[in-house]
This record gives C-alpha cells, sequence and structure tokens, in this order.
C-alpha cells in the first residue's frame, strides 16, 4: 500500500470518528448538562462559592431617585373640591450602599441568615435642587393618620377637630425634602405623644430608614435544590405574614430581590418578597434586551399583580376589609404602617385604573419612566440593569367629625414615588462575559468536534478526488506507450523509422 493511500485512508477514519462522536456529543448535549451542572454548584450563598461575597456587598452602584408632587391649588381642592393640580418635582438622587451584615450559616449549612442595611448619601449634581432648602407641599400624613385612627367615633374626632384647629394643622403641610425624607418634629404627634408616650414624635418617610434594616432574613443557600438559590425562608422569624386575610396573600415567596437563581425560563415567573409592600409579588417574562453586551431576559410585573379582586380573584386577600378593596393598580397598606390611610401604586398609576390618573391633574402615566422590571442574565441569574419603582399614596375622604374633609371626594392623593436603579459596573460585567464564554465554548464543544470532522471529511474529498484524477493520468500513458519499434536517424533524410527485413535464403 502506497503512502497516499495510507494517508487517505487515515484521513477518511479521522473525518468519520469526529462526526460520529460530535453528533453523537450533540445528540446526547453531554458537555451542556456537565456546564448546567457546574453551574449549579458554583452559584450558591456558601462560604467561597463564587457569588457570595458581591452577594454580601453588592458591587455595582445603587441609585434611589425621589420625586414629590408639588400641591399648586391647595384652597381650592379643600375648601370648593375642585380637582387637585400638582406638579412633579424631582429627582432628588441618593447612592444607596447595600451591605448585608450578622451574615451566618445555619440548620447544618444548609441556609445563611442576615440583615439587609442600606444607607444614603446624597449627590447634588444627579439632582434637581438642594433637599435642605425646596419647600414641597403636599399631603400632612401624620394628620391624616390621626383622623383616620378616629372616624369610627364621632365625639373623639370631633374633639380632635377642635385641637387641630387651635394649633393651625391642615390637611396639607410645606416642608423641606429633607424634612419629608428624613424627618422632622411634627407639633400634632408631639402633643399626642404627651399623653400617650409610646407615639413617635418624629414623622418622615424615611424615617430611621437610614443606616438600618428591616430585620432578619434567612435564606436558601441553593445546595440542595438550584431552583431555591436565595429564596426567603423566614423574615423576622415568620414563614407566613399577619397582615392580609388569606394564606396565599401571607405567603413570602421568591428572593428578596437581590439573587436569582441560574439558567432561568422565559416561561417562568420571577417571585420578590418585598417588606416594604409587605407582601410578595410576581414578575413575568417581558422581551429579551442586552445590557453592556450581555444578553438578558426582562421580567415585569403584570397587571394582575395590583389587579382588583374583580379582575384577579385571587387578589381579594390584600382588602382591609369587604368596604375597603380598591380598584386595580393600587394596594392599601395600612395594616403593615400602624393603620395609617396609605396606598401603594405603580408612579403615575401606570397599569391602574384611568379613573385614578384622571382625578389628579398632573399625573401622565408612562412605561418608558414609571414600569418596575428586571433585567436577569438567563445563565447565571445575575442582575445586569433593574428599575424599582414605587408610588406613595393617601386616601382621602369625608371623615365625620373633621368639617374640613366635607368637600372631599374619595381620593388616591399622590405623595411621592421612588425609582431605585442599577445597571451591572464594568468590573462585574467583564466577569459575567468571560463566565459566558466558557459555558459557550465548553456548551458547544460537540459542535467544535463535528465542525473539524467537516473540515476533514472536505480534505478527504479532496484528496479522493485527486488519487482517481492521478489514476486516470497513469493509465493513459500507459496505453500510448511504443513496444519494440526503434527511431533511426537517416543522415539524409532525417528521422524515420527503422524496420527490419528478412533476408534472402542463400542460393
Amino acid at each position: 500500500m502506497t503512502r497516499r493511500s495510507c494517508t487517505l485512508y487515515a484521513v477518511g477514519v479521522i473525518c468519520s470518528t469526529l462526526l460520529v462522536v460530535g453528533i453523537g456529543l450533540v445528540v446526547s448535549q453531554v458537555f451542556r448538562t456537565f456546564m448546567h451542572n457546574r453551574l449549579k454548584k458554583e452559584i450558591v450563598l456558601v462560604e467561597g462559592s463564587r457569588v457570595f461575597e458581591s452577594w454580601k456587598t453588592p458591587p455595582p452602584p445603587v441609585y434611589m431617585e425621589y420625586f414629590f408632587f408639588n400641591v399648586t391649588n391647595v384652597n381650592e381642592f379643600v375648601e370648593k373640591g375642585a380637582k387637585p393640580v400638582v406638579k412633579q418635582i424631582g429627582p432628588y438622587t441618593y447612592r444607596e450602599y447595600r451591605y448585608k451584615v450578622n451574615v451566618t450559616m445555619v440548620e447544618n449549612g444548609e441556609k445563611v441568615s442576615a440583615y439587609n442595611t442600606k444607607s444614603f448619601v446624597f449627590i447634588r449634581e444627579k439632582s434637581v435642587g438642594d433637599p435642605a432648602e425646596d419647600n414641597i407641599t403636599t399631603v400632612n400624613i401624620p394628620a391624616w393618620a390621626v383622623m383616620n385612627e378616629l372616624k369610627e367615633s364621632y365625639w373623639k374626632a370631633s374633639m380632635m377637630s377642635i385641637w387641630m384647629n387651635s394649633i393651625g394643622i391642615g390637611l396639607f403641610t410645606t416642608r423641606t425634602v429633607d424634612e419629608l425624607l428624613w424627618g422632622y418634629e411634627d407639633p400634632l404627634l408631639v402633643r399626642i405623644a404627651s399623653m400617650k408616650p409610646n407615639v413617635e414624635k418624629i414623622f418622615g418617610l424615611m424615617y430611621k430608614k437610614n443606616g438600618s434594616n428591616d430585620g432578619e432574613f434567612v435564606y436558601h443557600t441553593g445546595e440542595q435544590n438550584y431552583m431555591d438559590y436565595g429564596h426567603v425562608e423566614t423574615w423576622k422569624d415568620q414563614r407566613q405574614l399577619t397582615f392580609w386575610n388569606s394564606n396565599q396573600s401571607n405567603s413570602i415567596n421568591g428572593s428578596d430581590g437581590s439573587a436569582f437563581h441560574p439558567l432561568l425560563d422565559k416561561n417562568e415567573r420571577i417571585y420578590i418578597f418585598t417588606p416594604d409592600l409587605c407582601r410578595s409579588i410576581h414578575m413575568e417574562f417581558e422581551k429579551d434586551v442586552e445590557v453592556k453586551g450581555i444578553p438578558a431576559y426582562r421580567f415585569t410585573p403584570p397587571r394582575s399583580v395590583l389587579a382588583s379582586k374583580k379582575e384577579n380573584p385571587a387578589n381579594e386577600g390584600f382588602c382591609v376589609s369587604p368596604k375597603e378593596c380598591l380598584g386595580t393598580g393600587l394596594l392599601k397598606v395600612s395594616p403593615c404602617r400602624k393603620g395609617a390611610p396609605v396606598v401603594a401604586s405603580f408612579p403615575h398609576f401606570y397599569l391602574g385604573d384611568e379613573k385614578y390618573v384622571a382625578a389628579i391633574e398632573g399625573m401622565s402615566p408612562q412605561r418608558e419612566h414609571h414600569q418596575t422590571y428586571l433585567d436577569l442574565n438567563p445563565t447565571t441569574g445575575v442582575i445586569v440593569r433593574a428599575n424599582k419603582r414605587a408610588q406613595i399614596n393617601i386616601l382621602f375622604n369625608k371623615i365625620p367629625g373633621f368639617p374640613k374633609t366635607k368637600a372631599l371626594n374619595e381620593t388616591i392623593f399622590p405623595v411621592m414615588f421612588l425609582n431605585e436603579s442599577v445597571v451591572i459596573d464594568d468590573a462585574s460585567a467583564a466577569r459575567v462575559h468571560k463566565l459566558l464564554l466558557i459555558v459557550t465554548l465548553v456548551s458547544n464543544f460537540p459542535l467544535i468536534i463535528v465542525g473539524l470532522g467537516a473540515i476533514m471529511l472536505a480534505i478527504f474529498i479532496i484528496l479522493l478526488l485527486k488519487a482517481r484524477k492521478h489514476k486516470t493520468s497513469n493509465e493513459d500513458d500507459t496505453s500510448y506507450s511504443p513496444v519494440s519499434d526503434k527511431e533511426k536517424e537517416d543522415p539524409q533524410n532525417g528521422t524515420f523509422i527503422g524496420m527490419t527485413a528478412k533476408s534472402e535464403p542463400q542460393a
């Protein structure tokens, strides 16, 4: 067997082997399964894992923006029942620093407990003004909380009304942004605290929330089941809440919004428990996006999350009472706000009933500016971008015993909305890119083998064609070669083909 034949057979054997093995691996997805199992073991909340340190102290910068609704026609609204007019003022932007403290492995290392601490630092260059100087005219929340507390007793309400008038307490107040956010000594609360020492004198929308935490969380590590990675097991030692009227409404589901399991699917629901809303919510896939070159799935809360009980019967458990079931787009959170008539919604009543938008001049819901969403890399579960947006409102209505409310119709009055946002930083993005490259290369290794097999097959075909051509050429040369003739040269006539004559017999 010639060297050419050996080469040909060797190439044929190699290409066939590569193709058979590569196709077999592609069909069985051995490498993809191996890589996915590796991710499940790496992305867990235990010391030394790939994600543990970044989970405790997230590196990407988080920003909190506050937007206030300044009321411009207080007298017309209170005295004549005119449609309220508000003007949005903001943002007042703060850098939010998040870190987990007292991190402890519990239950033989199967779970981890921690306290989520947040602190805020004002950023002037990202804000519209100085929070210490800018004044906002808005709802007097302490006054409405006290009035709401006394609504069942006409006598007590009447006495409180007289007292409020004597010290000049109205339904609205003008305060600086700093006071509204971080707290001020309220004159009405000061008077009440003199008789009830347990009443807090200071009121602020973010009072005691700078440098504090929401209580102890216990999380699943994800070691037993990667789908449970980061899920909240208990909050303040509770597996169920006690604020609402059904087990489903009181359930603590999903993560706290800081960690999501790897290998996400577009068809799954993402559950998040948020203490600010005193409940769990869910998000659904909306579309594919890309952030800093990283592919991501966008998940967002659907309209059904805050739908009325008529539109979504599962939400009936969030009704404070049968008479206090609000329409779509609202959640009355008074059970976890010491009875204050506080109502949560998305900014500008986005995804809410149109009547709430129409009742306030200055509302203009827009998906781009008011939607809450999470952009998650589906392979790793890493948050690459997020915007959590929520609005604080106060429920206005007539309260017997308070004459100032007689001209009021039931109104959901906007006070402020916030936008908590994050985009993955460049260093973290580079690490995710590197990990995704490794996952892609390992998962697609069978395809590389198939590709090499295809290249070898092409080489085999070329060699085969060349071998056939060479063989044909040799056969042609053999069929035209002379057998026994000789060429001779005639000195006169040039070259001729000489033929030997037979010799004559001798006489």
